[in-house]
């Protein structure tokens, strides 16, 4: 009996090697697999964007050996392509849940490897500015102000009374981006994260006309998410990462930045904790702007200046909410504020490369468009 029974076991011994043996081959080649899969998407999907995907592979095929579980975490945390993670700092890997020192570090060295930050010079720096994608406003002498529209890869702030155009200009972009490259378009969706309830979806039906698109396309490639709370809507970010690893988008529009922060965050007991939040806020849009190559518009909100001395015989005097922090943020920064009839001024408050100036538009039922000479 003994010896049936150890005759049985010599039996299936072979066996089970050769299970575990054709599971390992199975594994590596969906790790291979998975590497072929992303290279396809490498040269057919949408270029710049790194997959996570890519971190399953084997660190001796460049990547860093994650499961699917390591995989879920990162997402949990709005991780959603690999330039995040070459972005940010060692230290947030490590806070993930799930992910120890090691395998941050061999996250983070994978990352570095796929997307290298290298230094380049002054000349190569104005070739990739010339080839930046630039978003008509509608109106020509607005694009010509800012050099030939709203630049993408960076941070563009509208501030102004209500009334002048901010919330206009927004809509104008989100249908103006989806046109072709050469008539001022990007070929691409619009994001909008509207804190105020003032987006009109019946706006864009106009501004489509205007351009001769057709209006159900065009809705359907503008995405709409309404914010509740200085909190949801920091939280809709991660949300739209993972969007914009999906598909193309060229504008993100927060309509406005800084509502749901001044009434969230009241008295100057919490002003040092709706700095921080709206420091962190900004932050991660510009971080979404360097890893999708996005136009991020944000509007914001002033406030009274009594502080204006000598120019208060002028009417009344006006200043951006946010303080510094929106400031050093914001690239471009424009202020919007009322003229004759429906004429409407911009001024370039602060830029890195336009030199202080201004202009005339008009809004009309096609958008932002030149304001006429009377």
């Amino acid at each position: 009996m003994e010896q049936q029974r150890q005759s049985k076991r010599a039996r299936c011994a072979p066996a089970e090697s050769e299970a575990v043996v054709a599971a390992e081959a199975e594994e590596q080649d969906d790790q291979q697999q998975v590497v072929r899969h992303d290279d396809d998407e490498a040269q057919d999907g949408e270029p710049g964007i790194t997959r996570l995907d890519r971190l399953c592979a084997p660190v001796e095929h460049q990547g860093a050996g994650l499961s699917k579980a390591d995989l879920n975490a990162l997402m949990e945390h709005g991780i959603h392509c690999v330039e995040t993670i070459a972005f940010q700092p060692l230290r947030k890997l490590m806070e993930i849940k799930g992910i120890g020192d090691q395998k941050a570090q061999r996250i983070h060295n994978a990352a570095k490897a796929m997307i290298p930050m290298r230094l380049v010079s002054a000349a190569e720096m104005l070739q990739m500015r010339k080839n930046m994608v630039q978003i008509t406003t509608g109106s020509s002498k607005l694009d010509a102000l800012l050099g030939g529209g709203v630049e993408t890869g960076q941070i563009t702030e509208i501030f102004g009374e209500f009334r002048c155009g901010k919330t206009q200009l927004c809509h104008t972009l989100c249908v103006a981006c989806q046109m072709g490259i050469k008539d001022g378009g990007a070929e691409s969706k619009a994001l909008y994260i509207d804190t105020e309830g003032t987006f009109r979806p019946e706006r864009l039906v106009q501004i489509a006309k205007r351009f001769g698109l057709n209006d159900e396309d065009v809705l359907e490639n503008v995405t709409y998410a309404r914010a509740y709370n200085a909190e949801h809507q920091e939280k809709l970010l991660i949300e739209a990462g993972s969007v914009f690893c999906e598909t193309r988008y060229a504008v993100l529009i927060v309509d406005s930045a800084t509502g749901l922060f001044r009434t969230d965050y009241s008295g100057r007991g919490e002003l040092a904790d709706r700095q921080q939040a709206l420091n962190r806020f900004l932050r991660k849009l510009q971080r979404l702007a360097d890893e999708h190559g996005l136009a991020v518009i944000i509007t914001n909100q002033v406030m009274a200046s009594p502080d204006s001395g000598a120019a208060s015989y002028m009417g009344p005097q006006v200043k951006p909410v946010g303080g510094h922090i929106i400031g050093h943020a914001s690239q471009t920064r424009l202020f919007f504020r009322k003229g004759k009839g429906e004429t409407r001024i911009c001024k370039i408050y602060d830029s890195p490369c336009m030199p202080e100036g201004e202009t005339t538009f008009a809004i009309e039922a096609g958008g932002i468009v030149d304001a006429k000479d009377k």
